[in-house]
C-alpha cells in the first residue's frame, strides 16, 4: 500500500514538474514510509526510489519496520542537511517540494537552512498534493481507524464511568488515557470540559471538578498503527438545568439532521448552512462558531479542517473519506460547552458511523 501511495505522488509531482520532495512533517512521513519515526526525513524523487534520512543508531530498527531500503545515515542536524543538500545536487534537482505543514515539530529551521545552502533550487510547497492523496482512504487506513474508534469508544466509556461531583478534569482524562493506551494507543488525545465555562480547547485541568448539574463535556481521539478516531460526547449530571437539557436537545437534533445530509457528493458548506439556520431558529446563533467537519486520519484533524480553513467549507464529500461532525461545540455561557461528535466514513451512497458510543441522537 505504502509503495502504491509513493507512485500516485510521484504521478502528481510529474505533472507539476517537480523533480523531487523532501518530507519532514512526521503524518506525512508515516503516510508513505509505512512507519511512525520521529525528526524523520524522506526524499521521495519524480522517478526512482524514496530515499530516507536516518540517525546513524536507528537504521536497523527503520529498516525492519518500513518498506523503504534505501537509507542514509547521519550523526547531527548539520550532517542531515548536508546529507539532504549533497543528494539534491548530485541528482541535478532544480525544482524540489517540501511540505511546510506544520505538526510536533514545524522544522521552520530546517527550511531556512535549506533555502539558504540551496539558492538554485525552487521550493514548491506540495502540502495540498499531498493531502489531496491523503483525504482518500485505502483498505489499510481504513481498517486501522475502525480499530482507533474501538480503543475511542472504550475510552470514552471509561470517562464516562468516571464522572462524579468533586472527579475533577485530569482524573476522567486519565481514566480514558489509561485504557485506551492499554489497548495499544500510543499517542491519544483528550479534551474535557466541566462547568458554566466554555473553552474552546479544553485541555483538562486538575483544579476544574465536577459540580451538580453540569455539563461535562469530553472530546476524546485514539490511535490504531498511527490512524486516529475522534468522539465527543456530553454528560449531563443530576440536576442540570432546563437551560442546559433544551441546549443538549437541540444539539442532537441538529446532529441527527447532519449523519442524514452527510454523504457522498454533498458539498460540506451546504450542510454548514442548514447547521446555522437551524441553530439561529432556535435561539443559539451566537453560540455555533463555523466548522463542522474535519478529516481523520493520520492527524486527529486534517484536511479538509473546515473550522481552520475557510475554503475547505466547500470541499466535497467522496468516497473513502474518513469525516469527524460536529466538530464545534455550542459553547453557552453558564450552561459550558455541548457537543455530540463521531467519526464517519463515506461508502458510495452513504457514511458509517465508525465510533458508536452510545448518545441520545
Amino acid at each position: 500500500m505504502t509503495l502504491e501511495r509513493v507512485k500516485r505522488f510521484q504521478k502528481l509531482m510529474k505533472a507539476k514538474e517537480i523533480d523531487a520532495s523532501v518530507i519532514r512533517t512526521l503524518s506525512s512521513f508515516t503516510y508513505f514510509a509505512g512507519v511512525r519515526w520521529l525528526r524523520p526525513a524522506l526524499l521521495i524523487p519524480a522517478d526512482g526510489n524514496p530515499l530516507a534520512f536516518i540517525f546513524k543508531h536507528e537504521m536497523k530498527p527503520f529498516t525492519e519496520s518500513a518498506f523503504i531500503k534505501d537509507v542514509l545515515p547521519y550523526g547531527g542536524v548539520e550532517d542531515l542537511m548536508k546529507g539532504v543538500s549533497n543528494t539534491l545536487r548530485e541528482r541535478g534537482y532544480r525544482r524540489v517540494g517540501l511540505d511546510s505543514s506544520i505538526e510536533r515539530d514545524a522544522y521552520q529551521l530546517f527550511f531556512e537552512m535549506f533555502r539558504r545552502l540551496n539558492p538554485k533550487i525552487e521550493i514548491v510547497d506540495v502540502h495540498a498534493l499531498i493531502m489531496e492523496l491523503r483525504m482518500i482512504k485505502d483498505a489499510a487506513e481504513i481498517e486501522c481507524i475502525r480499530q482507533a474508534s474501538k480503543i475511542t469508544d472504550a475510552g470514552m466509556r471509561a470517562a464516562i464511568n468516571a464522572i462524579d461531583v468533586g472527579v475533577s478534569e485530569l482524573e476522567i482524562a486519565a481514566e480514558a488515557t489509561h485504557t485506551m493506551m492499554k489497548m495499544r494507543s500510543e499517542h491519544p488525545h483528550f479534551y474535557v470540559n466541566t462547568g458554566a465555562y466554555p473553552r474552546k480547547h479544553a485541555e483538562p485541568r486538575a483544579d476544574a471538578k465536577v459540580g451538580k448539574g453540569d455539563a461535562v463535556t469530553i472530546t476524546l481521539a485514539g490511535d490504531y498503527k498511527g490512524y486516529y478516531s475522534n468522539e465527543t460526547r456530553t454528560h449531563m449530571m443530576e440536576g442540570a438545568s432546563i437551560e442546559k437539557l433544551k441546549a443538549l436537545e437541540t444539539l442532537e437534533q441538529v446532529y441527527s439532521m447532519v449523519k442524514e445530509k452527510l454523504k457522498p457528493g454533498v458539498a460540506l458548506n451546504s450542510i454548514e448552512s442548514k447547521i446555522e439556520r437551524t441553530l439561529k431558529d432556535r435561539g443559539y446563533g451566537d453560540n455555533y462558531v463555523q466548522g463542522f467537519a474535519h478529516g481523520v486520519g493520520l492527524l486527529v484533524e486534517e484536511d479538509p479542517i473546515t473550522t481552520i480553513l475557510v475554503p475547505h467549507r466547500r470541499q466535497i464529500v467522496k468516497e473513502n473519506m474518513v469525516l469527524a461532525a460536529i466538530h464545534t461545540p455550542l459553547a453557552i455561557p453558564n450552561v459550558g460547552a455541548v457537543k455530540c461528535e463521531d467519526t464517519y466514513l463515506a461508502k458510495s451512497d452513504r457514511v458509517e458511523q465508525l465510533t458508536k458510543f452510545l448518545c441520545k441522537a
